[in-house]
Order: structure tokens, then C-alpha cells, then sequence
């Protein structure tokens, strides 16, 4: 499996995944298709918070993968949020998040922590987390949407 920025080649395909993965159990909030589109844009745009990736084999995209970065205070560093990882059904349990895990490591060397969110549901998402070195946070988060969707 190759790991690859996300490019323009990759939208259609990209934002089909999107549209199974948000419209899911693995989220809250099922985003509309002007959001996903934006998303996967700036992904392959200029904006310098969010960066796509794709996972690839033989030339077919198996899942794709979005960050965006932050600030910790708490640590004083660059923060990554893991925003969407999704892989299609057929290619999960194939160790293809562990080697994300580890991309994403390299990619952002600098970075002083990792973040993601899971449905507390999302049993296999929760397990390859915890074994990637994920650990469940004693925070609770609160957000407020200044915009409908």
C-alpha cells in the first residue's frame, strides 16, 4: 500500500468515500456534499490547517485519510487531528491503519501530540487505536457550530 497527498485526480473518488463514511455510524453529524466537497478542495488547495491523504494499491484508492493541525498549550507544540481515516470495507484488518499511524509519525515529526475522535461504539476502530498507543482522554469535549449544515 502506498500512503499520498491527496490530489485533483482523486476527488470523485475521494468524496464518494467521504459520502459512505458520513453517512455512517462512525459519525455524529451527517455533512452535507457542499461541506465534503469543500473539505477534499482545501485538502488539495491552499489551505495550510488541512491536508488529505489517500491509501493506494495497484493503482486503486482504498480508503483516504484527512488532518488538520492545532496548537497544544498543555504541551507546547503542533497538534494533529486526525480527522477522517476511512478504508472501504474489503480492505480493513489489513494493517493498513498501523502503517497510517506510523506515516503520520514521520510526516509530522514535529508534532508533540496526536488527536482523533471514534464513536464509542466503533469497537474495531477503538481497538486498533489502543493498539497504535491511542489512549481514551479524560476530557470531555464541548463545541459550538457557528455555521448550518
Amino acid at each position: 500500500m502506498i500512503i499520498r497527498k491527496m490530489e485533483q485526480k482523486d476527488f470523485d473518488e475521494v468524496f464518494a468515500m467521504m459520502r459512505v463514511f458520513y453517512n455512517s455510524s462512525a459519525v455524529f453529524h451527517t455533512s452535507s456534499d457542499e461541506v465534503l466537497k469543500r473539505d477534499i478542495a482545501d485538502c488539495i488547495g491552499d489551505q495550510p490547517l488541512v491536508e488529505g491523504f489517500v491509501f493506494e494499491e495497484d493503482e486503486s484508492l482504498l480508503g483516504y485519510a484527512m488532518t488538520s493541525l492545532s496548537y497544544t498549550t498543555e504541551y507546547g507544540g503542533v497538534c494533529v487531528w486526525l480527522e477522517d481515516i476511512y478504508m472501504k470495507p474489503e480492505c480493513r484488518g489489513r494493517g493498513f491503519a498501523s502503517s497510517f499511524f506510523r506515516y503520520m509519525e514521520e510526516y509530522f515529526k514535529d508534532a508533540v501530540r496526536f488527536k482523533l475522535e471514534v464513536e464509542q461504539e466503533n469497537e474495531n476502530a477503538i481497538l486498533t487505536y489502543k493498539r497504535n498507543g491511542y489512549g481514551i482522554s479524560p476530557y470531555f469535549e464541548m463545541t459550538k457550530e457557528m455555521i448550518e449544515d
